[in-house]
């Protein structure tokens, strides 16, 4: 899969997924590793979910990991607290964001 039939996919999930209003705001950059490598970002903002190929400066965390690990999480096959505590992740800023992403079989 190329990088952007994989932003494509997880703008499609991120589309069926309903979000708390009481999230309020929340911004990741996801840095994507290996098979699909680039940049994307997913924004929570008043119960929306907006996902984008593009790097966001003004993000609460960035996320690194493999596009393999995101589909995990985006299908609900693997909780994002998980990926990170196996080391599948690593996250620079925040890590208690990872309660807010809207995936992960919760």
């Amino acid at each position: 899969m190329n990088y952007e039939e994989f932003v494509a996919n997880v703008k499609k999930a991120a589309k069926k997924t309903k979000v708390s209003k009481t999230v309020g705001h929340v911004a990741f950059q996801f840095n994507v590793e290996g098979e699909a490598e680039g940049a994307f970002y997913l924004e929570i903002s008043d119960g929306k979910i907006y996902v984008e190929p593009y790097e966001y400066y003004d993000r609460d965390a960035i996320i690194v990991t493999s596009a393999d690990v995101i589909m995990q999480i985006v299908e609900g096959k693997l909780e994002p607290r998980a990926a990170y505590t196996k080391e599948l992740l690593k996250v620079y800023g925040d890590d208690t964001l990872l309660e807010v992403l809207p995936f992960g079989g919760k």
